[in-house]
C-alpha cells in the first residue's frame, strides 16, 4: 500500500503542477517513466488524476464561474474559445491520430520549439486585460492556437499563454485565460477517458480516491502561486526549463 500511495504521489505532483504550468505534462510524464516503473499508472488513475485537477480550477475560478449575472460573457467567451480543440481534439481521438502523435522525438522537438517561441510571445509590453478587452476575435485566435496543444509536448498551457501575450495581454490576465480554458479542455479529457473505462472492467478503490485528492491539492496550490509569481516575473524560468527537459529527452533519444 505505501508502495502504491508514493506512485499516486508522484503521478499527482507531475499533474498537478505541469498541467497548469507551460512546461508540457506530456514530456515530464516521458521522464517519470522512464526513471520509475510505475504499477500504479492505469486509465482510470490517469481519469482521477484530470479530474482532481478539474475540481481544482473550478473551485479556485468558483467566484468567476458561478456569478452568471456579471461573467455572463466571460463564460460565453470561454465557451467558444474551447470549440476548436473539442472538434480537433475529437477527430484526432477517433481517428487514433493522436496516438502516432504520443513520440519521444516529437516531444522533445516541440518542447524546445514552442519554449522559445513563449519567450518571443513574452516579450510584448501592452497591458490589456480581460473586463476591458477580450472579445470574441480574441477567444477564437488563441482557441485555436490551443488546437496546437493535442501535439504532445506542445503544453496547452505554453500554447494559450503565448497566443495571449502575442495580443498584447498582460501576464497575469494571459495566466487567468489559460486556467479558464482549461475548464473545457479537461472535462473533455476526463469525458473521454470515462467512456473507454466503462468499455473495460473497473473498480473503484481507495487509490481513485487518494488520486483525485491529491491531483486537487497540487493543482490548486500551482495556480495560485503561479498567478502570483507572473503577477512580478517574465516567464523565462520556465523557457530555460523547458529548453532543459528538450535536452533531456534528446539525450534519452540519442
Amino acid at each position: 500500500m505505501f508502495q502504491e500511495f508514493i506512485e499516486i504521489l508522484i503521478l499527482s505532483i507531475v499533474q498537478g503542477i505541469s498541467e497548469f504550468l507551460p512546461i508540457s505534462s506530456s514530456a515530464h510524464l516521458i521522464l517519470v517513466s522512464n526513471l520509475y516503473d510505475l504499477k500504479t499508472s492505469s486509465l482510470l488513475i490517469d481519469i482521477s488524476l484530470h479530474l482532481g485537477s478539474l475540481f481544482a480550477i473550478i473551485f479556485y475560478f468558483r467566484k468567476d464561474l458561478f456569478n452568471l449575472k456579471e461573467n455572463k460573457k466571460l463564460l460565453q467567451l470561454i465557451v467558444v474559445g474551447s470549440i476548436p480543440l473539442i472538434i480537433f481534439g475529437y477527430i484526432l481521438y477517433t481517428t487514433e491520430v493522436i496516438q502516432i502523435l504520443r513520440n519521444i522525438k516529437v516531444i522533445a522537438c516541440t518542447t524546445l520549439f514552442f519554449g522559445i517561441i513563449l519567450f518571443f510571445a513574452d516579450q510584448r509590453k501592452v497591458d490589456k486585460n480581460i473586463s476591458a478587452d477580450l472579445n470574441f476575435k480574441d477567444i477564437i485566435f488563441i482557441g485555436t492556437f490551443q488546437i496546437l496543444a493535442l501535439i504532445p509536448g506542445v503544453s496547452r498551457a505554453g500554447i494559450t499563454l503565448t497566443a495571449a501575450r502575442f495580443l498584447k495581454f498582460n501576464r497575469f490576465e494571459s495566466g487567468k485565460i489559460s486556467f479558464l480554458l482549461s475548464i473545457p479542455a479537461l472535462t473533455g479529457a476526463s469525458f473521454l477517458g470515462l467512456k473507454d473505462a466503462f468499455d473495460q472492467s473497473f473498480q473503484l478503490n481507495y487509490l481513485i480516491i487518494i488520486a483525485v485528492g491529491l491531483s486537487f491539492i497540487f493543482s490548486y496550490f500551482t495556480v495560485k502561486f503561479f498567478l502570483i509569481y507572473i503577477n512580478k516575473f517574465s516567464l523565462n524560468v520556465f523557457v530555460i526549463y523547458r529548453i532543459l527537459i528538450a535536452l533531456i529527452l534528446f539525450l534519452i533519444i540519442y
